[in-house]
């Protein structure tokens, strides 16, 4: 902020109307009456010859002499200021003098707009004439002595008229009124803080400002506005208000009158009081007022550079470029670049490039190879570099790259290294088939390894019962085996991999197969499947066809009994149990709104303010006054103009929904307006609005029992509707509104019905909107169970794409930062994949409960690791044999609690662990499903690692 530029302080010359002391020609005033005053002819101080009135007539009583001047042009003054020099003699030092002898005189002026005044008019006396004051001597003189000349100044206004006249009035005085001056003051033309103001008369009263208003001088620029000086009385300038300063390429000059361009090699890049400065290094100036010197050749600034910073160039390349091949993965490391261009902003980019054996032809890597840390943006001088291929030629590019590179039209420079790897194991299966099974066996087949680094020489095919820790293998010389001497009706988990002369690669996922329940081939049953399906098809038509008749003719006999009677479909299944119905299922919608939702008369609706839009119009608060009760605050969504039938169908579904609905925890309806336009639908008004926006608006103004109070009351909401039997798809914090009271309510109730249209192929996307996936039960969305999935959804949102792929590899978010650990709990056990295993809403708002009433366990705060967190997609399995303790494996995969429960029932060691199963994780107390699931994934990857360790028999 600038600040206010000092006033001008230089005093500026009044400007006169009429001065008697250059007027050598007889002035000839008119005087009333004759015998009082008379011109005579004097010198001044200075022994000029002036022209002067006196008057002397003290020795006759009652002296009432006037003396006016000529007609004097105002000029659009406002204020006119009078100069008097006089002089007035001792009325104690004339002999004989009567009591009627004065030592003083008063001063009149009269306005008017033309020169009319005569020898008897205006009348001689005050009014018309206008008093301006008494003038009464500072000093006086005595016969003996010479006269002592008095100077008094006086004002007058505001005047309005074009002219005016002044008038003097003796009432027995022995004077000489030597000389009189009328003038009036003004401010000149200045320049301040780089504006130019004119020039300003004072205005109508010593104490007025007037004031004026300013424009900045050439190459300078508003800094703050408006631009004003204020003109006092005196005709000074005051109190400046804004300012202006140099433009961008120019700088002060002048005593800061000017604004000069910058000269060659000089450059200013913002507007400010400041001078220009010289080019920065490594750039020039071509003209004059540059605001940026231009970069030489070779040389570049980064779009986030500032003008006044040096350009610099791009960096050379590395140097002492290191390889260490390691079979099929590579270590690179590397030295600073000579010439870091000039920057701090140095990184480094490794491109891949597989040759041929002659290294005549080099191509891109394919995207198979894996790069850690990563590929582009290199901080550190060292990567490593994995899944490359077997006895392969690769040439490894190493660029150094800053800030500019980008703006230069070279490729950066680089150090380049020559790689040939040696023999690797193959990759892993990538999927298995079943092919046939009977009661003890299983025949199957399996895709070779995409990249098998060699000839394969054989398969090794693991497999055990499913739940049984003891694992067979068998091995086989192509990519298919027969599975025998197994149980019938049994789950198996089989996995497979390929050995060559580097030995094996990876085992296979995990795939599931079952036997059948008798011993015998399924090739029979396949042969007669064709008949079988046939069969059950022809009968199922059949008896739809029964039903169908038997349902027209139920409907026939019906009407025929009761025609004024309309069949309802029932709310209550059983005694107190409300069942919803979904209102597509009427033949007549219509018939739904006028059953679910009260039509209001729009008399007592009134709209106040719009606060919103939705998918079909506007919504508004506004106030309904229902007859009987008072008025409450409500909020309005209206149906825009130019609806189709189609469209107002589904705008009053919602209406049909809420209807339904009579829970503290659940958005009111208070009733619908469709017999007038717009077509209107009234909820309840809720004051904070939606939940997300609301809480970041308050972010860190609740305590955790008041969010968890919060989050209490969703829960309750979405247990009433799943008691309903009514399936949200939607519950996101955008969808909870808050109220005055912080109650939390369920909103949002268009989507359901466009989610089961087609059973056979639900969908995420609605004619309505698309659910973001990140709020999104990973399996389809008709089934109820996808609700406590939603409710433990944090604020955090990654891609789409990357949550979906992060969620079927079981990627679970930690814990938002201060969140309590019982909370992130039941976050995980809400995205437990296996949707039978998640709790309940009833379950969820049990465990709400006692989190309220227990409000010390909401002080326990999960643990946030420190340093870059897990990669969205990495799921690599920790390795059982780099903990020392079973307590640091459970703490590796956050299942720290049952520590104790472990060492107290005996599971201390890994052999002991790694034949656990489900029932011995109940009885030693772990007994929530998601974290079963969670150990007993460990445990069954503990248990692949062991059977990978094992000494191979020879």
């Amino acid at each position: 902020v600038c600040a206010a530029p000092p006033p001008p302080t230089t005093s500026h010359p009044p400007k006169t109307l009429m001065d008697t002391k250059w007027v050598t020609s007889e002035l000839a005033w008119t005087t009333h009456p004759e015998t009082g005053w008379e011109e005579v002819s004097g010198y001044d101080e200075n022994m000029n010859p002036i022209r002067t009135y006196q008057v002397c007539n003290v020795m006759e009583p009652n002296q009432n002499n006037w003396l006016r001047t000529k007609f004097i042009q105002r000029q659009d003054v406002q204020r006119v200021y009078v100069e008097l020099k006089f002089t007035v003699r001792d009325c104690n030092s004339i002999p004989n003098i009567p009591g009627s002898c004065k030592e003083t005189f008063n001063l009149f002026y009269y306005e008017s707009d033309t020169d009319s005044a005569s020898a008897n008019s205006p009348f001689w006396m005050e009014n018309p004439y206008i008093k301006v004051d008494t003038i009464a001597p500072d000093e006086s003189f005595s016969k003996l002595e010479s006269g002592r000349v008095n100077t008094k100044v006086r004002s007058f206004g505001p005047l309005s008229k074009n002219g005016f006249y002044l008038a003097f009035q003796d009432l027995g005085a022995c004077m000489s009124l030597i000389s009189v001056r009328a003038f009036y003051k003004k401010c000149s033309n200045t320049i301040a803080g780089f504006a130019i103001f004119p020039e300003t008369l004072t205005g109508a009263e010593p104490t007025s400002l007037v004031t004026a208003r300013g424009t900045c001088i050439p190459n300078a620029e508003e800094v703050s506005v408006p631009l004003k000086l204020y003109c006092n009385g005196d005709g000074e300038w005051m109190v400046p208000v804004g300012a202006c300063t140099c433009a961008a390429g120019y700088e002060p000059a002048m005593k800061d009158t000017q604004c000069q361009a910058c000269g060659p090699g000089m450059f200013k890049s913002k507007q400010g009081e400041g001078p220009c400065s010289p080019c920065p290094p490594n750039s020039r100036t071509t003209a004059g007022a540059a605001t940026v010197c231009i970069c030489r050749s070779g040389f570049f600034r980064a779009d986030t550079d500032p003008a006044d910073s040096a350009c610099t160039s791009v960096p050379s390349a590395p140097r002492s470029v290191i390889s260490n091949v390691n079979e099929t993965s590579l270590v690179l490391e590397w030295s600073e670049p000579q010439d870091a261009g000039g920057r701090d902003d140095l990184l480094y980019n490794v491109i891949c490039k597989k040759c041929s054996v002659e290294r005549r032809l080099c191509t891109r890597c394919d995207d198979n190879v894996e790069f850690v840390p990563r590929q582009l943006g290199l901080t550190e001088r060292r990567i490593y570099i994995s899944n490359l291929m077997a006895h392969t030629q690769y040439t490894f590019e190493i660029q150094a790259v800053n800030g500019i590179s980008s703006k230069s039209p070279y490729p950066p420079h680089f150090a380049s290294v020559n790689i040939t790897t040696n023999q690797a194991a193959p990759s892993a299966v990538p999927t298995m088939h079943l092919h046939s099974s009977t009661g003890n066996s299983m025949t199957l087949s399996w895709t070779p390894p995409e990249r098998p680094n060699g000839i394969i020489l054989d398969y090794e095919i693991k497999y055990s019962e499913k739940g049984d820790g003891i694992a067979n293998t068998v091995t086989s010389q192509k990519n298919s085996v027969r599975l025998d001497g197994l149980k019938a009706n049994a789950r198996y988990m089989v996995q497979v991999r390929a050995r060559t002369v580097a030995g094996y690669g990876r085992y296979s996922l995990p795939t599931e197969f079952q036997t059948t329940a008798e011993d015998g081939s399924t090739g029979k049953t396949f042969q007669e499947l064709p008949l079988i399906v046939g069969s059950a098809t022809a009968g199922l038509l059949f008896v739809i066809v029964v039903v169908i008749i038997a349902i027209v003719c139920f409907r026939k006999q019906r009407n025929s009994t009761d025609p004024e009677y309309t069949e309802k479909l029932q709310q209550y299944v059983t005694p107190g149990m409300k069942i919803y119905i979904d209102p597509f299922t009427y033949e007549d919608p219509n018939e739904a709104v006028r059953e679910f939702a009260k039509e209001i008369d729009v008399s007592f609706v009134k709209i106040e303010e719009v606060i919103g839009a939705g998918e079909f119009g506007e919504v508004c608060s506004g106030r309904l006054k229902l007859p009987g009760k008072r008025e409450i605050f409500v909020a309005i969504k209206t149906l825009k103009a130019g609806y189709t039938e189609k469209q107002r169908r589904d705008f009053l579904s919602e209406a049909s929904i809420m209807g339904q609905f009579d829970h503290p925890n659940v958005i009111h309806l208070e009733g619908v307006v469709t017999k007038s336009r717009p077509v209107m639908i009234i909820t309840e008004f809720m004051e904070n609005g939606a939940l997300d926006s609301f809480l970041r608006l308050n972010d860190g103004q609740f305590t955790a029992i008041q969010l968890v109070g919060m989050l209490r009351g969703i829960a309750a909401g979405m247990k009433y509707l799943s008691e309903m039997n009514y399936v949200h798809r939607d519950l996101a914090a955008r969808n909870i509104l808050v109220n005055s009271n912080l109650v939390c309510k369920v909103s949002d109730f268009g989507l359901s019905r466009f989610l089961e249209d087609d059973p056979a192929d639900p969908t995420y996307t609605s004619s309505l909107l698309c659910i973001p996936a990140g709020w999104q039960d990973p399996h389809p969305v008709d089934s109820s169970r996808g609700h406590p999935t939603l409710l433990g959804h944090p604020a955090s949102v990654h891609l789409s794409t990357q949550v979906i792929n992060a969620v079927e590899q079981d990627y679970r978010l930690p814990p938002p930062m201060d969140c309590p650990t019982a909370l992130h709990q039941l976050m995980l056990d809400c995205w437990v994949r296996d949707r039978n295993l998640r709790p309940k809403f009833a379950q969820i708002v049990n465990t709400l409960d006692k989190l309220i009433r227990n409000a010390a366990s909401l002080k326990v705060i999960a643990s946030v690791q420190s340093g870059v967190s897990q990669p969205l997609l990495d799921r690599t399995v920790p390795d059982y044999t780099t903990f020392t303790t079973v307590g640091d494996w459970l703490d590796a995969i956050k299942m720290g609690r049952y520590k104790e429960n472990f060492v107290n029932a005996g599971f201390a060691s890994f052999d002991l662990v790694a034949q656990m199963t489900a029932e011995d994780l109940l009885r030693i107390g772990v007994t929530l499903a998601g974290h079963q699931k969670k150990i007993l994934n460990s445990i069954q990857s503990m248990r692949v690692q062991m059977n990978q360790t094992l000494p191979v028999q020879v």
